[in-house]
Order: C-alpha cells, then sequence, then structure tokens
C-alpha cells in the first residue's frame, strides 16, 4: 500500500494562489477587494448540536476570510434524501450538502453536481492535499475519471460486545481477528431460552446482506460478492458465500441471532441496560453509548474473519450542484471543512474517522480521552484493511438490484428456500439487472 506522501504546498506558494484566487481582504471586514460577501449553506443529516459543531469549527475560517459565511439549512435526518429529492427537482438545493458514495456516483454520472477535479489538482490552499485521504476513499468517488464530490467520513462496522457476559460464559472477549467460528460458538452460548422460547438473543443485529456474506466469502478465500467497489459489471456467490449464508441461516432458526423481522426502536440503550450480549452496528453507536453511561464493561471489535483481514468500505461525503454561484468560495468552504473542521469537530463529538488522514488524530484522541480504547483501536485495524468490500451498490442502477435483494434475501435468510438455490435465483437476477441498466 502506497503512503500517503507529503503536502507539496509551500506557505508562500499558497498564500500567493489564494490571493490570486481571491482578492486581498482590506482593512475592513466587511469591504474586501475583488469580491462581495457570499453566503455558503450546508445541510447535513446531523443532529442539530452537531451542526452547531460544524459551525464553530468553520469559525477561523470565516475570521480569516470575513466576507465569507457559512451556515446551516436544518433538516430532518428521518427523511433525508427524501428532501434533497424534492430540493433537486425544485433546483434549490444548498451549496454543499451530506451525500452517500452510492447517490454521488448516481448524480455525478448524470452531470448533477459540480465537477471539483481542477480544484482537487490545483487546491490553492495550504491545508488540502488529495494524496493525504485515506486509501480506496477517493478513487470510489471519482465518476469516470471526474470528483463530484469529497468524502467527509470512513464508516467501520462490527459488534459490540458486554465484556461481563462474556466473562461469566467464560468466553474469551472479540478482538481484532476473532473469527466467525468463534462468532458463531460465542452467539449459541450467550443465547439463552425459556420453553424453547429465546428470553435472549446471542446478537441483536440489523438484517444481514449479501455483502456481508462476500466479506465472509472473500476472507475465505472465495471472490467479493462483487467484482469491483464502484461499477461493478457482476455479482457472485462463491461456495463459500453458500457456507457462510447457511450458518447464518442455521443461527437465526436457532435463536442465536436476530431474524430479520427482528426491531427495536433504539439498539443502543438496549445494548446499554446490560441485557444484550453483542450488538452488530457502525463505530457511530458509540456516540450513544457513551451518553447512556452503562454501568457494565463493555467494548467493540472489527468483523470477524476466516483466513485474511476483509473488511467493509463505506465512505459518505459532501457534494454540490451544478449551479453554484460561487465556486471559489464553496471550495474554499469544503476544503477547509472536510480537512481541518470535521477534525474539530469530531473531538467533540466522535461519530468516524475522518477520510482525510491527518484529521484523524482528534477521532482517536476523543476516543482514547473517554476510555475507549477497544473502538479505536478496531476502527484503525478495519481502516488499514488490505482488503476492503463495498456494504452497497455504487451504481447508477442500484435501485434495481437492490429490489431483488429486497424481494429474495430475507425468505433465504429464514430457511424459506434451499439456501443455495435462492442464493443462486438472487444473483441471476441480480445479473440480469445489471445488464438491462448498463448502456
Amino acid at each position: 500500500m502506497k503512503g500517503y506522501g507529503k503536502a507539496s504546498v509551500g506557505v508562500v506558494t499558497a498564500t500567493t494562489l489564494i490571493m490570486g484566487l481571491m482578492g486581498s481582504v482590506s482593512a475592513h471586514p466587511r469591504l474586501i477587494a475583488g469580491h462581495k460577501p457570499v453566503t455558503v449553506t450546508l445541510m447535513t443529516w446531523q443532529s442539530a448540536s452537531t451542526n452547531q459543531l460544524i459551525l464553530n469549527a468553520m469559525k477561523p475560517l470565516e475570521k480569516k476570510y470575513p466576507w465569507i459565511h457559512v451556515v446551516n439549512v436544518p433538516t430532518p435526518s428521518s427523511d433525508y434524501y427524501q428532501k434533497l429529492d424534492t430540493m433537486f427537482t425544485a433546483h434549490n438545493l444548498p451549496d454543499l450538502f451530506w451525500s452517500g458514495n452510492e447517490h454521488e456516483q448516481d448524480w455525478g454520472a448524470q452531470k448533477l453536481l459540480y465537477n471539483w477535479t481542477k480544484f482537487a489538482k490545483k487546491p490553492g490552499v495550504p491545508w488540502f492535499n488529495l494524496k493525504k485521504f485515506a486509501p480506496d476513499s477517493v478513487v470510489n468517488w471519482r465518476v469516470k475519471g471526474q470528483l463530484y464530490g469529497l468524502p467527509t467520513f470512513m464508516n467501520t462496522y462490527g459488534y459490540y460486545f458486554n465484556a461481563n457476559l462474556f466473562k461469566a460464559a467464560h468466553l474469551a472477549l472479540p478482538k481484532a481477528g476473532w473469527t466467525w467460528a468463534q462468532f458463531f460458538h460465542d452467539a449459541r452460548v450467550l443465547t439463552q431460552k425459556s420453553g424453547g422460547k429465546v428470553t435472549r438473543y446471542g446478537v441483536i443485529t440489523p438484517a444481514n446482506s449479501p455483502w456481508w456474506m462476500g466479506q465472509y466469502a472473500f476472507s475465505a478465500g472465495g471472490v467479493p460478492f462483487e467484482n469491483r467497489i464502484a461499477n461493478p459489471t457482476k455479482v457472485t456467490a462463491a461456495k463459500q458465500f453458500v457456507l457462510g449464508t447457511q450458518q447464518w441461516v442455521r443461527a437465526i432458526k436457532y435463536g442465536s441471532i436476530t431474524p430479520p423481522a427482528y426491531t427495536v426502536s433504539n439498539s443502543t440503550a438496549v445494548f446499554s441496560t446490560g441485557k444484550v450480549p453483542m450488538m452488530g452496528g457502525g463505530q457511530w453507536l458509540t456516540v450513544s453509548i457513551l451518553q447512556n453511561h452503562p454501568k457494565f464493561k463493555w467494548g467493540w471489535a472489527p468483523s470477524p474473519i476466516i483466513k485474511k483481514q476483509v473488511e467493509p468500505y463505506d465512505a459518505v461525503g459532501i457534494a454540490a450542484p451544478t449551479y453554484i454561484k460561487d465556486p471559489q468560495a464553496v471550495w474554499l468552504v469544503m476544503s477547509y471543512l472536510d480537512t481541518i473542521g470535521l477534525g474539530k469537530m469530531l473531538y467533540q463529538h466522535p461519530v468516524a474517522a475522518p477520510a482525510y488522514v491527518p484529521g484523524a488524530r482528534y477521532y482517536f484522541n476523543a476516543l482514547k480521552k473517554d476510555g475507549e480504547a477497544s473502538v479505536a483501536n478496531s476502527v484503525k485495524y478495519e481502516l488499514t484493511a488490505p482488503y476492503k468490500i463495498p456494504i452497497k451498490f455504487l451504481a447508477p442502477w442500484a435501485g434495481n438490484a437492490t429490489n431483488v435483494i429486497t424481494a429474495d434475501w430475507n425468505n433465504i435468510l429464514m430457511g424459506k428456500v434451499l439456501t443455495y438455490k435462492g442464493v443462486a435465483h438472487m444473483v441471476f437476477q441480480i445479473n440480469q439487472a445489471i445488464k438491462t441498466s448498463v448502456p
């Protein structure tokens, strides 16, 4: 794996570029030579308190460039993408908005987003260096070589565990490098039943997906579910994929893992009561658990492996519509937010490791400050994994292919069809959806 490289823009050169790009700042903060005051709007799916932390982190930029003012466009996180769709239709999107990688790929392919390729190559600011983003992040945000946004956060996935319950059952605590055999064994041991009915699941987790079984297969020596992360051309279910799925089906049938229909309004609250041995979820749930102040020892471990380490790839980011009025000002805000602003925010609210590697120290220092070394170590372990697999389709045809999974996958997990037949049918249908969707 190549290193991230060193910053190539010197202070004098960067200053010259900035002044040439933006014009000089006059003595009066509201009188900027060659530039009128600009308000840059930003919309995220974060909570109101987190949005305020983001705005606070942008204050140094506003002080340096007083003609720029960053404001948040509040929106409920529950219907975030519905709101974005409405704004796309109405042609009134904010200057910058949070976006999932799959949406950026779709909108970028349709040329609905501003193309930042030239800015990223010649940023004109000393704080931005494209080479310092996490491996695989920027490359999978490109659409036919063009950059229609920037990755902001790298999500990681694993299992929260109640250390007290593990020790009571005389089980070793999950940690980096633990195996799928250990996972299924421990889940069964930690399950409790009464009168043949489950009174405590060994694991509560969101419904499993084909990508997790692709991770299982790849780790076991097979091929991943998709042949590449962005814009794959086919999906494959190796024999290891089928074997892993069969184990999951048996675990659901026994009651050691929650079935697909299992729902809980607040999984972190349930976990924090101390009655749940393991809970599947992303690293962002750590903040909620910390706020609940559980009265037991707990930790977070990466996804299990078979032979080699394979981890999920999931980078979310930031994008802009094509019709922004002042690309230079928006670039200043976006580049500063992604490289410096988010790092400062994460020290106060450690939801995820930033995609910009130098900013990661804020995130990891925050976790260590809160005494959660297991989360910090597990996130580092995942981010440096030699092999990555996606957790969703990153392609314009994603909707059609996902509809196939929605129709087939839960029936497979519940044992309503023979595993190998159900998987084969699903794979065939997805590949047909890809063929008919790709021009």
